[in-house]
């Protein structure tokens, strides 16, 4: 498990291997993550969007932006978690994701960044 503190927000990730497939013709493989985002802080938190960077080792990297995650935004109050899955497909067997959420500060109005650990993918396969 992958986990990373920023002003009092723990994100932790880990991730798995679910399998692989032909999409148009071409190998895709499937990776899974479950992404927890604890509030240490002293203060109510919302999260309003996230940022991704996701590296694939056989194509250029990808940036995706969007609301919240898996359609919510969550306030997150002190001593609190949210936890959520979700999915990447690559076209190898090797790649990561990093990024932020943009978060709220919800007893102040104040907007902050909460960085995401670079975290890896890679098929057991391909591990030697």
């Amino acid at each position: 498990m992958i986990t990373q503190v920023t002003k009092g927000i723990k994100i932790s990730v880990q991730t798995t291997f679910e399998g692989t497939f032909f999409k148009n013709y071409k190998m895709h493989y499937a990776f899974g993550y479950t992404i927890t985002i604890e509030n240490q802080s002293k203060d109510a938190v919302q999260l309003t969007s996230r940022h991704w960077k996701i590296y694939d080792s056989l194509n250029d990297m990808e940036t995706l932006d969007g609301e919240g995650v898996i359609g919510k935004k969550p306030v997150i109050q002190p001593g609190e978690s949210h936890t959520y899955n979700s999915g990447c497909l690559l076209t190898s067997p090797i790649g990561a994701m990093k990024g932020h959420y943009n978060m709220v500060n919800m007893d102040n109005a104040q907007k902050f960044r909460v960085y995401i650990p670079t975290f890896k993918f890679s098929a057991p396969f391909a591990l030697n």
